[in-house]
């Protein structure tokens, strides 16, 4: 297997898809010639023609539109919403319709389109374009939301993505995209959505993390081990719906679990797993759920953005706490 970066991985699986579907087509803001702001899209249009592969306008709204009336006509979009920040303006594309046109129509319609989009710190990018708003996204009933965070996850589960006739919202983490490299399978392959990764084993303590957290959970877990701690690290890689029987197989092996995001405290993805262990595991707990979170206050400018953000010692502290809670 070749050693390939986050994006690398990422514009591999819409190469691979345009190729197999003529049906696929992508768009959204400098995605064609340019190749999108990341690149993510390089060469793409090149390859397939400026019909498969275009620019919109500046104008998220109508991205979302178009997106929703292809599907009448069987195509299947990838539509990039260049910062996720910036989905407010295609709210009601997503949450007023195409994740609720399945419904609709009982099921004789199919909604075959994926939202991609980055997310995240760790760049110092401007103001909205960092945000971490999955677990807004996790509320929406109708809407798949998938964060791989490794290479070969993030090229399987967009090509899971493209395939599925259901929406889904693909979330990519921006510090990942050249910073993380790892061996990423040759060819079309998928892996399955909905359906969670032990990252690493362990022993004495559960660390369920996704996105962006999942490196950290992982640079902990290194740390731990130093201090005798065997860590096991489960990345959730779908967190709507999420993955209740392997969060429930990792509470049942260690007893002991910390919760890890990226996003603020209040109300996301690490709020509803917590709660869902409490309901569904809580015999199996042998001491509180710890749990890290960013703090809950808007998204910092970028010289703050290190303070703000996460990092591996404060896995290690938490760990620690629900390790020796007597």
């Amino acid at each position: 297997m070749a050693v390939k970066s986050y994006i690398d991985a990422t514009r591999e699986a819409m190469d691979l898809a345009l190729e197999k579907d003529d049906n696929v087509i992508i768009f959204g803001e400098d995605v064609g010639k340019n190749g999108g702001v990341f690149r993510a899209t390089d060469g793409l249009q090149a390859k397939y023609g400026d019909d498969r592969v275009f620019n919109t306008p500046l104008a998220e709204s109508a991205i979302g539109g178009l997106a929703i009336g292809l599907t009448t006509q069987d195509y299947r979009p990838i539509m990039e919403i260049q910062f996720f920040g910036f989905v407010f303006e295609v709210m009601d594309s997503i949450a007023g319709q195409m994740s609720r046109n399945r419904f609709r129509f009982n099921g004789t319609r199919n909604m075959p389109i994926v939202v991609r989009a980055p997310y995240g710190g760790g760049t110092k990018t401007p103001e909205m374009h960092a945000d971490n708003l999955e677990g807004m996204m996790a509320q929406i009933p109708g809407i798949r939301v998938v964060m791989p965070a490794n290479p070969a996850d993030a090229k399987g589960l967009l090509l899971s993505a493209v395939a599925s006739n259901d929406p889904v919202v693909f979330l990519e983490n921006l510090h990942l995209y050249r910073s993380l490299k790892g061996e990423v399978p040759d060819g079309y392959y998928t892996v399955p959505l909905d359906k969670a990764a032990v990252a690493r084993s362990g022993e004495d303590v559960s660390i369920i993390s996704y996105g962006g957290g999942v490196p950290v959970a992982l640079k902990a877990a290194d740390t731990l081990e130093k201090n005798g701690i065997s860590a096991e690290v489960l990345d959730l890689r779908t967190v709507s719906p999420l993955d209740i029987e392997s969060i429930g197989e990792t509470i049942s092996k260690t007893g002991r679990v910390v919760v890890v995001q990226e996003a603020q405290r209040m109300a996301g993805i690490g709020a509803n797993v917590m709660s869902e262990i409490s309901e569904r595991f809580i015999l199996h707990l042998k001491a509180p759920i710890g749990r890290v979170a960013a703090p809950d206050s808007i998204y910092p400018f970028g010289q703050a953005e290190n303070d703000w953000m996460i990092k591996p010692d404060d896995v290690v502290v938490k760990v620690m706490e629900v390790v020796n809670y007597d």
